[in-house]
């Protein structure tokens, strides 16, 4: 990773990231990008994701994308010392970001309201299923299950008519790790008004319906459909067999098709006269425009032609496909770790900050010695102690 010398947004904010799997660690990564100093802790038996495939010299790529640029320390938080051990770093520490279910925090002597005793300063956050309160608090959550309760799939599946789908990415975990984020930002500029820390609260499902643009309108129990909505985009293919993509409803657009194909025509059919006309025959219009895009060579030529009015349209692509193109490579969407795994930048820039991830890959417990003499003081002697009553531990 090329060195950027301009300072970083939170250059000495200090980060213990508890977590595991996605919700957490994604938002440690993203404050690891703005330059945080996030350490992660991990349990003896490490982060279940270190075990994702592929995982080419015993490193997930899965795990990389997600954790790269954290510190890594390595606590039985089960042990009577790990938990002290793990609140004197608390009191060094800016923000502590957890997602144990609700209770095991409390259990394990490192619950909240005990870690901010030591620390009133802390931002102390946690991303749950449900919340930390109500009668769903202790269910086990994870992406899967709370896309299934927050109603993600049921709609999906209704609004596309098909059966009831698991969704193919964690979006009830990515988007509560990045409102945990903002969570954390804003908790900590308050924190430079009133000096005082903060409990977060974040809850998966919560987050779920907070970021579907549709849960209001569902909640009014609307039921007539709707020509407004992702569901109603059209894709279809250039003769070169490429898939193509347009938004809207293509019913509602039809106009602006009539005219790109130079047939006006359309529109004095009364077939097609009226928005009305043409949902009723839905089916009749979308076949036009799937015959008009067909006479097109490629893409680039389609694009070429209905950019003249105004018609934008995108390209169905692989991940790896679009991240092969001058576009990403001039914006420099993907980043490589110092260990060579090529992973997502940070996707925002910055006029006056260096921005995005630092470093490599830890292994479990590979900073444990140097964390713990920059933050306790602690000598090798007194880390190998800990190894020995089985406090530390490292692969």
């Amino acid at each position: 990773m090329a060195h950027d010398p301009r300072p970083r947004p939170l250059d000495g904010i200090r980060v213990l990231d508890l977590t595991r799997f996605l919700s957490g660690p994604i938002c440690g990564r993203v404050l690891a990008d703005l330059g945080a100093d996030v350490i992660k802790v991990e349990p003896p038996e490490g982060d279940n994701t270190r075990r994702v495939q592929p995982a080419p010299d015993g490193r997930s790529i899965y795990f990389a994308q997600i954790n790269t640029g954290k510190r890594n320390i390595s606590i039985d938080l089960g042990h009577p010392d790990g938990a002290e051990l793990l609140l004197q770093l608390a009191e060094q520490a800016d923000v502590l970001l957890e997602n144990l279910r609700p209770g095991v925090a409390d259990r394990l002597g490192i619950g909240a309201a005990t870690v901010m005793a030591r620390n009133p300063r802390l931002v102390y956050c946690s991303i749950t299923g449900y919340g930390q309160t109500g009668p769903w608090a202790r269910r086990g959550a994870f992406a899967p299950l709370v896309q299934a309760e927050s109603g993600t799939i049921e709609f999906a599946a209704r609004k596309r008519h098909t059966d009831p789908l698991p969704e193919a990415q964690s979006h009830g975990d990515v988007y509560p790790g990045m409102l945990a984020t903002q969570a954390i930002l804003a908790a900590l500029v308050q924190r430079g008004t009133t000096g005082a820390g903060q409990h977060l609260d974040v809850s998966m499902a919560e987050a779920l319906l907070y970021t579907n643009e549709w849960t209001a309108v569902e909640l009014v129990g609307y039921d007539r459909p709707q020509l407004f909505g992702g569901w109603n985009a059209l894709v279809t293919t250039t003769a070169d067999g490429s898939s193509v993509a347009f938004p809207g409803n293509p019913a509602v657009n039809f106009p602006t098709w009539a005219r790109a194909m130079g047939r006006t025509d359309y529109l004095e059919d009364d077939r097609y006269r009226t928005s009305a006309d043409r949902l009723a025959r839905a089916d009749e219009v979308v076949d036009i425009i799937r015959a008009y895009v067909a006479t097109f060579p490629d893409p680039e030529t389609l694009e070429a032609h209905l950019d003249a009015f105004r018609m934008p349209m995108g390209v169905l692509r692989s991940m790896q496909e679009i991240t092969s193109t001058p576009w990403a490579e001039d914006r420099g969407v993907v980043t490589t770790t110092d260990d060579g795994i090529r992973i997502p930048a940070a996707p925002f820039r910055s006029s006056a900050s260096a921005i995005g991830a630092r470093g490599g890959v830890r292994r479990r417990g590979a900073d444990n010695e140097t964390v713990l003499r920059e933050l306790l003081g602690l000598d090798p002697a007194a880390v190998d102690r800990l190894v020995g009553d089985g406090v530390l531990s490292a692969d």
